[in-house]
């Protein structure tokens, strides 16, 4: 079934430097330099990239970070657990907006 997203461009992610080099070079620096090991260890952070790409709904980085994951050694159970952190702080976003609707229409209420 075809789908609007094809796993394969994954592999052509560095060809985005093509007609702007130096923006991909410092991009694909930078994304290197974050994931290097530090206070917190690589899965640590495949676990965290996991949970962001489901925020921000990025089917290939949903794929890159479940084979991260996996490779860093964490289980289902772990990768399951960093979804339900990224949907309720989502959730909760949505949420405390509600304030700000619920003030606007007391305001324009009155």
């Amino acid at each position: 079934m075809p789908t609007y997203y094809d796993p394969e461009d994954l592999n052509l992610f560095t060809s985005i430097g093509k007609d702007a080099p130096e923006l991909a070079r410092k991009f694909f620096d930078y994304y290197g330099a974050v994931f290097a090991e530090g206070a917190l260890s690589a899965r640590e952070k495949a676990l965290i990239a996991l949970a962001v790409a489901h925020t921000v709904q990025c089917p290939y980085c949903i794929d890159a970070y479940t084979r991260a994951c996996l490779e860093q050694g964490s289980d289902l159970e772990e990768m399951t657990e960093a979804l339900h952190v990224a949907g309720a702080i989502r959730g909760g976003a949505t949420l405390v907006h509600g304030v700000q609707m619920r003030k606007i229409a007391e305001k324009l209420s009155l």
